[in-house]
Formats: structure tokens, C-alpha cells, sequence
């Protein structure tokens, strides 16, 4: 269950956690018409600091584009302003972010032009997604028997509620049979990604990663860890990748706001590599870990503080 925290932004304004709200028959719930984002604010020495605002605002209005949701009524600056004094309203020193752009309570029909469009930004303390234990010690996953929706189908570039029945499926199916994760095959049954998180296979030591075509989210820690790979000097390529190259694999990880970067020791009670976390996602995770909780300089300015004074970078 989440924790309440104190408000909630709402069109411009900060409401009671309990006033948001809305009608049953809004467009969003009949017809899955909203896009979102997760965003990570992370406690560091000198305050919380939000990874990566600008890219997820961006996302998120690339996503509304998409959708043809053309008039948010907010800047991106704007938005990524409230998303900070979100955070501080309710104090919190580190937190998840939920930014949702739903079409509300109007028309009924698959046509949604006619509806008002509602913004709504909430934060709760959340921890690590699949475990604490995860980030060391990896996570037993299957390949999904539900394939990842395919080109001309739903756009797999825009993060849109009505995707997620699709990662529903897949994540209810591996908690069902044992499992912590589901990867999703792409329709031509090539690896996609996970239910919620982005991936990456190391076979002597190179990284392989699927390229945007294998209909995924093009994920913003997936973005920040290309970066990193290529600061340490690891070689990283992004191809097609066939459903066996999982298997004898030396290491696979998973990436993504609420994954971080997880690494997967056995799929479908295969053990991968060694069977537990291996060299090239430790050696990431640490880069990863030391500039979010600020251990080391932010050098790509991935990280917006949240003291008022310090306006977001947008």
C-alpha cells in the first residue's frame, strides 16, 4: 500500500492527497487515455536532488504528443517547478514522482478530442521495486509467454497507461509461476524489454542492448547507463538480440527509474553466468549510485536540486 503523503499538484494547484480524485466515467477509465512518468528523487549530502527532470518532462510531453494531448497548459519548465516544490511541500528528502496527463470527465465514446485534459503530479516514499536484496544478489525471471505490443499497434516510444495492460500480463504470469520478472519477446521474437525496465546481455564483455525498433520505452536510466558504459570504457551495442543469447550469457540486468540497474541471475531456472551479479553491473552500478546519491561530482547534470532557489533545469 502507498503512504499518503501531504498534497498532490492538480492543474496548478496543491490539493489534499484524499481530493484526488476522479468520476468513474472520466475517458482514462474506460479507455486507458493517460501518459506518466516515474521519476526518482534521491537523498544526497547537500538535499534530495531529482535524476533526470528534464529528460522525463520531455518524455512525457513527446508521450502527450503522441496521444495528440497538444495543450498540457503548462511548460515544461512549469512542470518540472511543481514536480521540485512537490517535493519539498512535503518534505520529503527522497521519494518516488508520478507526473499523469489523463483525458478526465466529459464525452463518453473512444473519441477522446472533447475531454478535458487533467495534470496531476503525486510523491510517495518508495523503495527498491524488486527488493533491497536485488541490487546485489539478482532476480530469478522467465521469458513472458505474452509478446511486447508490436509496431502499429500502440506506440512503444510513448509512456501511455493503456501500454502497461500489456506489462500487466506479463508481470502477473512470472509472479504466478515463481518468478520476480517477466522479458517480453518483440512480435518478430526478438528479446524487448521487461514489464517495467529496460535491458541489457554482456557476453564477453560487451554489452548488447535491443535498439528502439524491438518496440521499447526508450528508458531514461537506460539512456544514463549507454553513457556510462562509454565513460568506462565498456564496449556496448544496440542489436537485435535472439531469445538463446539470454541464456548463455555471462550477465544480464535489467534498468529503469524503479529498477535502477538490477542484475538477473537465472531465467527460466537457467543460471546466468555465475549465477549471481557480475563485473560489468556492479561496475555500473557503483558509477550509477555515487553520482545519484552524490558521492561523486554530477558531471552530466542529471540531478536537480529541490532547495527553493535552485530552479529546476529544463
Amino acid at each position: 500500500m502507498l503512504t499518503p503523503t501531504e498534497k498532490i499538484w492538480h492543474n496548478g494547484r496543491f490539493i489534499r492527497w484524499d481530493e484526488a480524485t476522479i468520476h468513474v466515467l472520466s475517458h482514462v477509465v474506460s479507455y486507458g487515455s493517460s501518459v506518466f512518468e516515474g521519476i526518482r528523487c534521491y537523498a544526497t549530502p547537500s538535499g534530495p536532488a531529482v535524476f533526470r527532470l528534464r529528460e522525463h518532462v520531455r518524455r512525457m510531453a513527446d508521450s502527450a504528443k503522441i496521444y495528440r494531448m497538444d495543450n498540457l497548459g503548462y511548460s515544461a519548465h512549469e512542470l518540472a517547478e511543481a514536480m521540485l516544490e512537490l517535493v519539498r511541500v512535503n518534505r520529503m528528502s527522497s521519494c518516488y514522482i508520478r507526473p499523469i496527463v489523463l483525458r478526465g470527465y466529459g464525452e463518453m465514446g473512444v473519441n477522446p478530442l472533447k475531454n478535458p485534459i487533467d495534470v496531476y503530479i503525486a510523491c510517495w516514499e518508495w523503495g527498491k521495486y524488486l527488493g533491497e536484496e536485488a541490487l546485489a544478489d539478482g532476480v530469478d525471471v522467465c521469458v513472458s509467454s505474452w509478446t511486447r505490443i508490436g509496431p502499429n499497434t500502440l506506440p512503444a516510444l510513448a509512456k501511455a497507461g493503456a501500454n502497461y495492460m500489456n506489462s500487466q500480463l506479463m508481470k502477473m504470469e512470472a509472479l504466478a509461476n515463481g518468478y520476480s520478472e517477466g522479458i517480453a519477446l518483440d512480435v518478430a521474437g526478438y528479446v524487448s524489454e521487461g514489464s517495467g525496465e529496460n535491458i541489457f546481455v554482456v557476453r564477453d564483455g560487451k554489452i548488447h542492448t535491443p535498439p528502439l525498433g524491438a518496440s521499447v520505452l526508450p528508458g531514461i536510466t537506460r539512456d544514463s547507463v549507454l553513457t556510462l558504459a562509454h565513460e568506462l570504457d565498456i564496449p556496448l551495442v544496440e542489436t537485435i538480440i535472439p531469445r538463446e543469447m539470454l541464456y548463455i550469457a555471462d550477465e544480464v540486468f535489467f534498468s529503469g527509474t524503479a529498477a535502477e540497474i538490477t542484475p538477473i541471475r537465472s531465467i527460466d531456472r537457467i543460471p546466468i553466468g555465475k549465477g549471481r551479479r557480475g563485473p560489468v553491473a556492479e561496475r555500473l552500478q557503483k558509477e550509477f549510485f555515487a553520482i545519484v546519491n552524490g558521492t561523486k561530482p554530477d558531471r552530466h547534470q542529471w540531478l536537480s536540486p529541490v532547495h527553493a532557489g535552485q530552479p529546476a533545469s529544463v
